[in-house]
């Protein structure tokens, strides 16, 4: 007897079992990820539960039950709630990892249709429908583009810039954050960051003009463009345009590594002659206040290897200038800059491939000696 009762024993709980399995709506979707030069696939899921009681009505009546309907209104909510986000690189512990993010359109009468066929078919579980939504900058185009590495970081120091500088230097930095720059192509900064004045964000500030120091719009974008040349000099791009700035000023330090633009006489340029696209991203620390650029683009096997600058032919300060300032009182003075001695710097930049030197450029700097700068009340006879 106890042998003709085991089998009618297990294929009752078996049955139960069967019978107590939820509905479950899934979700299938993937990842894809830039990782050490190469692109991978995360293919993931998620799923919602739906009630045996409206499970079994649907299967009775041949629709699907209202009793879906609060489930599938959140479902709903969460599905239209993922955004999509164009690829960018993260630095995570160490690693740089290219990341983006699809999204998502909830597509209720086809699940409501799935559902009603996986219940009458006598399925455990049906397909969430949905539309991606891909943005144009995805991992994949990164991929396809081969831009596969980290190739080199540009870093500079604002630090106790005054409010205008800042100002200018986080707008500037903002129109170079997340560009390309295609095989055989030239970076061009002035074309690249457009007009500089109050219609794109720039506010006025002082820069070096006639030998000491005006108001105009941009004041400090030289901090954006020194920035960038450090990170495109790194990755050993060759420079087709770069000025330094006519004196030495300390933001720019290491001496003689920057570049200094000043539309339309001045700008810089500099070829992607990597046979792949370069990528650059911007990011910035408002309390810190540095500024840097990360380039990102295909293993060339370069490596380059940047001098500390040589600093000869040292000249005293000039005599000090004056500027109009609003801000001071009859009679007085506000320091605005401080004199600075000419020197000459020269950065020497070799670069190797399998350990063989292809390539060294020298990065020379002239500054002329200068001055002192002082802010006076318009109309002080210091102005003449």
């Amino acid at each position: 007897m106890k042998r003709l009762l085991l089998p009618v024993l297990t294929l009752s709980m078996a049955t139960a079992a069967h019978a107590q399995t939820p509905f479950k709506l899934i979700l299938s979707a993937s990842e894809h990820k830039i990782q050490k030069g190469e692109l991978t696939t995360h293919p993931f899921t998620k799923s919602w539960t739906l009630s045996a009681a409206g499970v079994k009505a649907s299967k009775k009546y041949g629709k699907v039950s209202s009793t879906f309907t609060p489930v599938l209104n959140a479902i709903e909510k969460q599905v239209n709630a993922r955004r999509p986000i164009p690829a960018v690189f993260k630095n995570l512990g160490g690693t740089w990892v290219a990341v983006d993010q699809t999204g998502w359109i909830f597509d209720r009468d086809g699940t409501k249709a799935n559902v009603l066929k996986a219940i009458t078919s006598g399925a455990g579980h049906a397909e969430i429908a949905y539309k991606r939504v891909v943005p144009a900058r995805n991992v994949q185009v990164l991929a396809q583009r081969g831009v596969l590495w980290h190739v080199a970081t540009g870093a500079s120091s604002y630090q106790g810039s005054p409010d205008f500088r800042v100002k200018n230097v986080l707008v500037g930095a903002t129109k170079l954050d997340n560009f390309f720059i295609a095989p055989g192509h030239e970076f061009d900064f002035a074309r690249e960051v457009g007009q500089i004045d109050a219609s794109t964000g720039f506010v006025k500030g002082f820069v070096i003009a006639g030998g000491t120091l005006s108001q105009e719009d941009g004041g400090g974008i030289c901090q954006v463009s020194t920035t960038i040349f450090r990170a495109l000099y790194k990755a050993g791009l060759p420079i087709t345009e770069r000025h330094e700035h006519s004196h030495r000023v300390h933001y720019y330090d290491p001496v003689g590594f920057e570049a200094t633009v000043y539309e339309p006489y001045k700008n810089l340029r500099m070829k992607n002659d990597t046979g792949r696209h370069v990528f650059i991203q911007a990011a910035w620390d408002r309390k810190a206040q540095t500024l840097r650029f990360d380039v990102f683009g295909a293993n060339t096997g370069r490596s380059v290897n940047i001098s500390k600058p040589i600093i000869t032919a040292f000249r005293a300060p000039a005599d000090p200038s004056y500027t109009p300032d609003k801000r001071v009182s009859a009679g007085g003075r506000r320091l605005l800059d401080t004199p600075m001695q000419g020197m000459t710097s020269v950065i020497t930049r070799t670069i190797k491939v399998k350990g063989k030197i292809v390539s060294i450029d020298k990065l020379k700097s002239v500054y002329e000696p200068w001055g002192a700068v002082y802010g006076v009340k318009p109309g002080d006879g210091r102005l003449n």
